[in-house]
């Protein structure tokens, strides 16, 4: 696989921490055909969870959201990196990000266990042009 890097929206909601409420969403989404780059759900206080939900179709989502009545932060723009994995992968796209110039915010990267990964980096509004340009050398 070649190396993949485009900007991507992603938004950001709280929840209740309660069951079934993140599959709530998701499921409704599913319905909706929308399809999630990326998705993570962490710990937001004592009762909340903070859900960060990266879409492909910005509209079918912002509909399903008012739907639900979910409160969003965004868009906000992030790198969403795929490629083939090897020892130092994500040392070498830092270390090409630091040569331009761009700091990093946040980024959470995994593997696929058959030699992908993929990788989402976050950056202060406006870098992540400057960091898509810089890795699309």
């Amino acid at each position: 696989m070649a190396l993949s890097v485009r900007t991507v929206n992603y938004f950001y909601t709280h929840i209740q921490a309660e069951p079934g409420k993140p599959y709530e969403l998701l499921a409704r989404l599913a319905d909706q055909d929308v399809n999630l780059l990326a998705f993570s759900a962490v710990p937001y206080g004592p009762n909340h969870v903070e859900l960060t939900i990266f879409p492909d179709r910005i509209d079918s989502f912002l509909k399903v959201a008012q739907e639900l009545g979910l409160v969003l932060t965004g868009p906000q723009h992030a790198v969403l990196i795929n490629g083939d994995d090897h020892l130092g992968t994500l040392a070498e796209v830092l270390k090409t990000l630091l040569d331009a110039g761009v700091d990093i915010y946040a980024s959470t990267g995994v593997t696929d266990g058959q030699g992908g990964y993929g990788y989402v980096i976050y950056f202060k509004e406006g870098d992540h042009e400057r960091a898509t340009k810089a890795l699309g050398k």
